[in-house]
């Protein structure tokens, strides 16, 4: 099993507030209907004899992407550092959207919802809340008037909404899932008149509901300030200055059947909370404006944009000479290069593949710097190095022999099989046999065996380098076409 895995997953979970209307009470028959009755019974047990931590996310501009190759995200971020904490693998589990979130914790397909949730009270009832990252407050995500920078202050605040009275008959569009939809329930009681709520596919993300309002097709929606305010940063032209709640407590949430697990995670964020690190994270995705604009902006940040870097052409074009996925191509290239075609290692490697010359003596390679050249070549020692484990049958396990190869020789990788076979295990598989040998081969009891033909090897780094590729690989082909 990889380190990380990500799956899809599309179940109906509504969330809505009541009311004494008859379509109040039938939203709240749906809460009954979905309610954590028959959850499963998994907690920190379990997860520790499994040695893996589910934890489900959704696919966003903040909590979770891709960007430049690279997997990023807050909750993403906190996630890798709760299952260091806790002594686990991580398996990110991507939902569709928020619809999902809450179905696929009681039915199992993971054990935590690592993404920003409002706590309110009609949830409580459901899961239990882990202590809160943020607080936040909502607030009413409005376009300025066209020529707003011809108009003085007072001209724009008058063309606005600012008095939550005046939402009266207007047009809010929200998830119908999501605590904004709740909110505006409330604040449709409160001021005493209907706010016409407009409901949205669960799929929508609250991004893309912003999107709208500032390309004028929708007028308003609901959004967290903090969510608001990063957006804000691309689209100069909204204003989202009206509040409409109270502070409110961000936070995730376990299923009330793993109060072992929600402990836990409560003392690590304790823990996280007093460490600066905690607040870098934090600031890096909802406080640095122009690393976000610069983000949006990059067709090598969505999903939508299918592309990985802007080398993908030449990927493509060599992987299919050797046979390889192109993504798996571009994760590789990523782990040697970040992308930067002038890098030079500090044992002479070069390049986006980081070829070592004496390695490719007969490649017809005149450039190192050049990222065709240096495709070409590196897909080229790839496929020389596939000759060394022909006799390894599975495709996976001698994919990872290739691999742990291209970054430590095959004098090191075949010193490590002959090391599993002569303690009793299988040579030609790597996860759980040969990669433990590898690593052992920076001990002087195992690289002076008398089987070890080349001596030292700093086994940590093949280990981690098959192992953080594969990872990247896995999310390439969930959000990366063919």
């Amino acid at each position: 099993m990889y380190r990380i895995k990500f799956f899809i997953v599309g179940l109906l979970f509504l969330f809505v507030s009541c009311d004494s209307s008859m379509d109040r009470q039938k939203q709240e028959e749906e809460i009954d209907q979905t309610s954590s009755e028959g959850e499963v019974n998994v907690d920190l047990k379990q997860i520790k004899e499994r040695g893996v931590l589910k934890a489900i996310t959704i696919y966003s501009s903040t909590s979770f992407f891709i960007y430049r190759g690279k997997p990023m995200g807050y909750e993403y971020e906190l996630m890798k550092r709760l299952a260091d904490y806790l002594d686990l693998e991580l398996e990110i589990v991507v939902a569709e959207n928020m619809n999902k979130l809450f179905e696929m914790l009681y039915q199992g397909k993971g054990d935590i919802i690592s993404y920003g949730i409002t706590i309110t009270k009609e949830r409580l009832e459901n899961v239990n809340f882990t202590r809160y990252h943020t607080k936040t407050h909502q607030v009413l995500v409005q376009r300025k008037p066209d020529n707003w920078r011809q108009m003085k202050l007072h001209e724009i605040e008058e063309e606005l909404i600012r008095d939550p009275l005046d939402l009266i008959g207007k047009q809010v569009h929200v998830r119908e899932s999501s605590s904004y939809y709740q909110r505006l329930l409330n604040l449709s009681d409160e001021i005493g008149g209907e706010i016409d709520i407009v409901t949205v596919p669960g799929n929508m993300e609250t991004e893309e509901l912003i999107r709208q309002v500032a390309n004028g097709k929708i007028n308003y929606t609901i959004s967290d300030e903090n969510i608001a305010r990063i957006n804000k940063t691309y689209y100069s032209d909204l204003d989202i200055e009206t509040a409409v709640s109270f502070n409110q407590r961000v936070a995730w949430a376990v299923r009330q059947s793993s109060p072992e697990l929600l402990n836990a995670v409560n003392k690590w964020i304790s823990k996280m909370r007093k460490e600066t690190d905690y607040y870098v994270i934090y600031n890096k995705y909802f406080k640095n404006r122009k690393a976000y604009k610069k983000r949006v902006r990059s067709d090598f940040f969505s999903r939508k944009g299918n592309r990985i870097s802007e080398y993908d052409p030449i990927i493509k074009k060599y992987a299919d000479t050797i046979g390889w996925d192109w993504r798996l191509l571009a994760s590789l290239i990523y782990q040697e290069s970040k992308w930067n075609p002038k890098t030079e290692s500090w044992a002479g490697a070069l390049g986006l593949m980081q070829i070592m010359p004496l390695h490719v003596e007969n490649c017809g390679i005149d450039d190192f710097m050049d990222p065709q050249q240096n495709i070409r070549c590196g897909s080229s020692y790839l496929k020389h190095l596939e000759g060394y484990y022909s006799d390894i049958q599975d495709e996976e396990e001698r994919l990872k022999f290739i691999l742990a190869s291209y970054n430590a020789g095959p004098n090191h990788v075949k010193d490590s099989q002959r090391l599993a076979e002569k303690y009793g295990s299988n040579p030609n598989i790597w996860t759980g046999s040969v990669d433990e040998f590898i690593l052992k081969k920076a001990n002087p009891d195992f690289y002076n065996d008398e089987v070890v033909k080349y001596g030292y090897c700093r086994g940590s780094e093949p280990f981690d380098y098959v192992k953080e590729i594969l990872e990247r690989y896995e999310y390439y082909k969930k959000f990366i076409d063919l």
